[in-house]
């Protein structure tokens, strides 16, 4: 299978550049030929709510790439296109996640399926977490450009055949990260070196701060258990893109100053052993949002998570007793699957069987059929 795969690498930071990586990474090992198209530009500096788009690692994931996308200059859309055509694939795949790069993902799918190559767009959120009035037309400008797609979640596949309804849609689960998992350090030299008494039971808040992660009611569940005697160390790990002081307020409010550790900032590759090897157990307390790929990280190294309903019920692959899932969506309900959890700590292993990779290079050979013209 000859491959082409469109979205941002290194030295692009953030999920969905490690996402292309690995993806690229696993084609080649599974002995396919593969081409990787990146951007000249990700956005405008002003559209990006970050201190930079750059990837600070001094250990980076990175896979040969052709920088030649610009969102804003048609003519790189092109320039694109007849290289495309050049490499002669039998598949290309568009990563989804922003509708900034409808016009420009839509042109170039459009074009390559008048040229009879054929486009799958892999979904990782049909639209935006935060959502504006011009994302639906958006969607329906790119997604449009092809009938296939893969989806990393249920509610994203439902989602796309409702508004595709006579599109192929596939749904797969996010694999797990297999990210310096090699390098994990002893859970108590970790703490230490964080800070962090050892013998403290610590909860991790890995990744970017936004609204939707719900990190406010980790917080609030924090609060309660320090109340109720039964306290644990929150370790927040990861830049924000929200007010930090209001969090910091939330925290004296609740009186647990004491009892958190906050790394206000992108945390580069090869700090990332750390954190985990700090955690006794991951926290996804998502209120929105469909998937994550801090799960699937935490999932890498072997760390038990506990879930917002949202984001657990799509998780798959975990040993008994390894994901613990809380519903209601609220701080209390948070609380008391934490307080469960620390009086019977959940199960741990040093990596956890997962072969999504190879699942999802599978669908992609599948969805290799020629476009008649």
């Amino acid at each position: 299978m000859k491959v082409v795969f469109i979205g941002p690498v290194y030295p692009y930071r953030g999920g969905i550049a490690h996402f292309t990586t690995a993806l690229a990474t696993a084609a080649v090992k599974a002995g396919h030929e593969i081409e990787v198209i990146s951007f000249k530009r990700q956005y405008p500096k002003f559209l990006y709510p970050g201190k930079s788009d750059r990837d600070p690692s001094v250990d980076a994931l990175s896979v040969p790439a052709k920088f030649l996308l610009d969102p804003l200059y048609p003519w790189t859309w092109e320039q694109a296109r007849k290289d495309i055509i050049r490499f002669e694939p039998d598949l290309v795949v568009f990563q989804w996640w922003t509708t900034f790069w409808a016009p420009a993902f839509g042109a170039l799918a459009r074009g390559l399926t008048r040229a009879g190559i054929k486009s799958i767009f892999l979904i990782h959120n049909v639209f935006p977490h935060e959502t504006r009035p011009w994302d639906q037309p958006l969607v329906k400008v790119a997604l449009s450009a092809t009938d296939s797609f893969i989806t990393l979640s249920e509610s994203q596949r439902q989602l796309v055949s409702n508004l595709f309804p006579r599109a192929k849609v596939e749904c797969t689960p996010i694999p797990a990260y297999q990210l310096s998992t090699d390098t994990k350090t002893d859970p108590a030299e970790a703490k230490s070196r964080l800070g962090i008494p050892p013998e403290r039971k610590v909860a991790l808040f890995f990744g970017i701060v936004r609204p939707y992660k719900g990190l406010r009611l980790l917080v609030e569940a924090a609060g309660m258990l320090k109340r109720q005697g039964n306290p644990v160390h929150l370790l927040i790990a990861g830049e924000f893109w929200e007010d930090a002081e209001e969090y910091r307020k939330l925290i004296r409010a609740e009186e647990i100053e004491g009892w958190v550790t906050i790394d206000n900032r992108y945390i580069p590759n090869e700090e990332v052993p750390l954190f985990f090897s700090a955690a006794d157990v991951f926290v996804a307390p998502y209120v929105g949002g469909t998937q994550s790929a801090a799960v699937k990280l935490a999932m890498g190294f072997g760390v038990g998570v506990v879930a917002s309903e949202i984001l657990g019920e799509g998780q798959v692959n975990f040993p008994e007793n390894a994901l613990r899932i809380f519903s209601p969506i609220d701080a209390e309900s948070l609380a008391q699957t934490l307080s469960s959890w620390t009086k019977s700590p959940t199960h741990t292993v040093s990596n956890y069987p997962d072969n999504s990779w190879d699942n999802l290079i599978g669908i992609l050979r599948e969805n290799c059929a020629p476009i008649s013209l």
